[in-house]
């Protein structure tokens, strides 16, 4: 649960506007401490930072809930087999089940044919790891079968990266993931993203130790630095490198992903800038931060 202050430093939206929004629109509802507090979960923030991305293509605010009503559904009760989001992650499901590749390549081409990679990868693919994630401590065989979809993500998402239009002549962007982090589909997906926003992307992978970025940035003349985290594999942001980090390199440190928002306090004691969950959020944070410099 976080506090008012931290959802709007993690969003950017003051809390004034956080309670108008509130009250006028019900895009969010929090819950309220005894000495009525307002406390917002995981999945407010998600919400708020869906909402503002929708803001910043044209969508006003008032109509933001309704473009997101399908999708907050689909989160709200992803037990519910009617949910055309919870039937593709139980056909993926079945297939990974089976370890049968040519069925999961079957429902990620629906997928992709229907849906942008974003909203997939968001809706879809990340519940999916999280449950085999979750689900392995209690199954003979989960290990394999999480190891099964993560590589078959990375081979489909590294793949649409290796053959990406070489255009982009914007900003220099190093992307990579915090020491000890394996899970790349996030910085797979970022990456794309940011790709397609213009950005030069340096795509460093899975466990990445902080010293080297020092030198890459160097090398790449990089405008920023992008690491990627869950809080499961990154449980605690080690301060003293990371502030080294942004001392030496002397250009913004972002960190995405869950540790950005479990981590928060330690991320910004240490100079780096968290950015949450939400692509296109994070892309417009990254903007406007390097426009101020």
């Amino acid at each position: 649960m976080f506090p008012i202050r931290t959802v709007a430093a993690l969003t950017g939206v003051n809390p004034v506007t956080l309670r108008a929004w509130e009250r006028r629109y019900g895009l969010v509802k929090p819950l309220r401490t005894a000495s009525g507090r307002r406390m917002y979960t995981q999945a407010d923030i998600d919400t708020l930072q869906r909402a503002l991305a929708l803001v910043q293509r044209g969508v006003a605010i008032g109509r933001a809930r309704d473009a997101l009503d399908g999708g907050a559904s689909a989160r709200a009760a992803p037990s519910r087999s009617s949910t055309p989001w919870s039937q593709h992650r139980a056909r993926m499901l079945a297939a990974i089940d089976r370890f049968d590749e040519q069925a999961l390549d079957q429902v990620y081409d629906e997928m992709l044919a229907l849906h942008p990679i974003e909203r997939v990868t968001r809706d879809a693919l990340l519940p999916l790891l999280m449950e085999l994630g979750q689900r392995w401590r209690d199954r003979v065989g989960g290990i394999a079968e999480e190891h099964f979809l993560s590589v078959y993500l990375r081979n489909k998402l590294g793949a649409r990266f290796h053959h990406r239009s070489r255009t982009a002549g914007g900003p220099t962007m190093i992307v990579s993931c915090l020491p000890g982090e394996h899970h790349e589909v996030g910085a797979f997906v970022f990456a794309l993203a940011a790709h397609e926003h213009g950005y030069r992307v340096v795509l460093l992978g899975a466990d990445m130790p902080l010293p080297e970025l020092v030198h890459a940035a160097h090398r790449t003349r990089a405008q920023a630095l992008v690491l990627s985290g869950t809080y499961l594999a990154a449980p605690d942001v080690a301060l003293a490198p990371m502030a080294q980090l942004v001392a030496t390199v002397k250009v913004p440190v972002f960190v995405g992903g869950p540790v950005a928002v479990h981590q928060r306090e330690r991320l910004l004691a240490a100079g780096a800038v968290p950015l949450g969950t939400e692509v296109e959020a994070a892309l417009a944070r990254i903007a406007q931060a390097l426009r101020s410099r």
